[in-house]
């Protein structure tokens, strides 16, 4: 499977903080989501893809170019939603359609005004008067109306009600039924990467720590909740990550029938991807 976008050893150092060998694969028609606490390296690795920052190591490429030596033609074919807008608060659609028109030499303004009248979003209203679920969807709008083959996306449905996040979602999926254009979402609404992400790639203090398809996550995984004396049973190989609590101990284990066969345990739950992120962040280590 060809990808869009390959970051091969991506190392950025801050004083407190790095990224240490970052390495993420996204291919041709496929959603990653980037999770992680705040603080986590996800903002870092955003700047680093598109060279907004100067990275200590490693390699970025995307559509098979490098993105050091190629940057204005690639960034031809990028879209991109950050939380900060570039846009002034005075403008109106119409004015930026006439700003983006002289950016992007693949600026299609039919397909712009087409996504202003499917989105119910006024040519002539100022942004300073529209809504947050507006804000958001004009900024997507522009986004993809150069023919954008790679989103990037920074906390895009944040704040947002359920009803225009929803809305926001379904832009995501027709965007890349073609099977050529990807998504690359920083998001900490988990719940919303359970109905569109391919791949989930988990970010913690600078280290990648797990990237895996939604469905390895989702159906491989479980949650087993048991006593004192069943948790010492269970083999240290045989689980990732587990929480005491007052009453019994949750455990996380990565091959749910495996487990099940093995111990005989007949109730799993199906774990979240918050469960699992949270059970990785907080969780005790296996020694």
């Amino acid at each position: 499977m060809e990808n869009i976008l390959q970051i091969n050893n991506l190392c950025k150092k801050y004083d407190g903080f790095e990224l240490k060998n970052i390495n993420m694969e996204l291919p041709k028609g496929m959603i990653m989501g980037l999770i992680g606490e705040n603080g986590a390296g996800k903002t870092t690795t955003i700047k680093s893809i598109l060279n907004t920052i100067h990275i200590d190591n490693g390699s970025i490429k995307i559509f098979g170019l490098e993105m050091k030596e190629n940057e204005k033609k690639i960034k031809e074919e990028i879209g991109v939603v950050l939380d900060d807008s570039f846009l002034s608060e005075y403008l109106n659609p119409s004015d930026i359609n006439k700003i983006m028109k002289n950016i992007y030499k693949n600026w299609d303004e039919n397909l712009y005004f087409k996504y202003l009248e499917q989105f119910n979003l006024p040519e002539d209203k100022i942004l300073k008067d529209f809504s947050s679920g507006m804000k958001m969807k004009l900024k997507i709008t522009t986004a993809i109306s150069h023919h954008s083959k790679l989103l990037i996306l920074d906390e895009p449905t944040a704040g947002l009600d359920p009803i225009v996040r929803n809305d926001i979602l379904d832009i995501f999926q027709e965007f890349i039924k073609n099977g050529e254009n990807s998504i690359l979402v920083s998001t900490h609404i988990t719940s919303d990467l359970e109905h569109i992400a391919d791949y989930i790639t988990f970010i913690n203090n600078g280290e990648i720590i797990l990237s895996k398809t939604r469905e390895e996550l989702l159906e491989d995984f479980g949650i087993v909740k048991c006593s004192k004396q069943e948790f010492e049973k269970i083999d240290r190989k045989d689980y990732v990550k587990y929480k005491k609590n007052k009453y019994e101990y949750v455990v996380l284990v990565e091959d749910k029938i495996r487990f099940k066969k093995k111990y005989n345990i007949e109730i799993i739950d199906k774990p979240t991807i918050e469960d699992i992120m949270v059970m990785y962040v907080k969780g005790g280590r296996i020694i």
